[in-house]
């Protein structure tokens, strides 16, 4: 099933800058596992923002948010899922 999340992070000003480093490093990591798995199919930053739009591939909506759950970024966001589901004027048959 595919999930339109738009994510903002929002990060305390006073945290400390290598405690925020070592969170956004895990944070990368997790994401790009999920990537070369499949599960996070795309990602783009939203421009000038501390944001991204994404697509995610997940089994159901507790897979989804297993997933998001998971993101080390995830105390420090706000997440807004849409579900998506195929348009039927699509040429791309590869998406469900």
């Amino acid at each position: 099933m595919l999930y339109h999340v738009a994510m903002t992070v929002r990060l305390p000003a006073d945290m400390d800058p290598a405690v925020a480093g070592e969170i956004k490093a895990r944070e990368k990591a997790y994401s790009q596992a999920l990537q070369q798995q499949g599960v996070w199919r795309h990602i783009w930053r939203v421009a000038g923002l501390y944001e991204n739009v994404s697509i995610f591939d997940c089994r159901d909506n507790a897979h989804l948010h297993e997933v998001l759950t998971g993101l080390p970024l995830y105390p420090h966001m706000d997440i807004a899922v849409t579900p998506l589901c195929r348009h039927p004027s699509s040429v791309r048959e590869d998406d469900r």
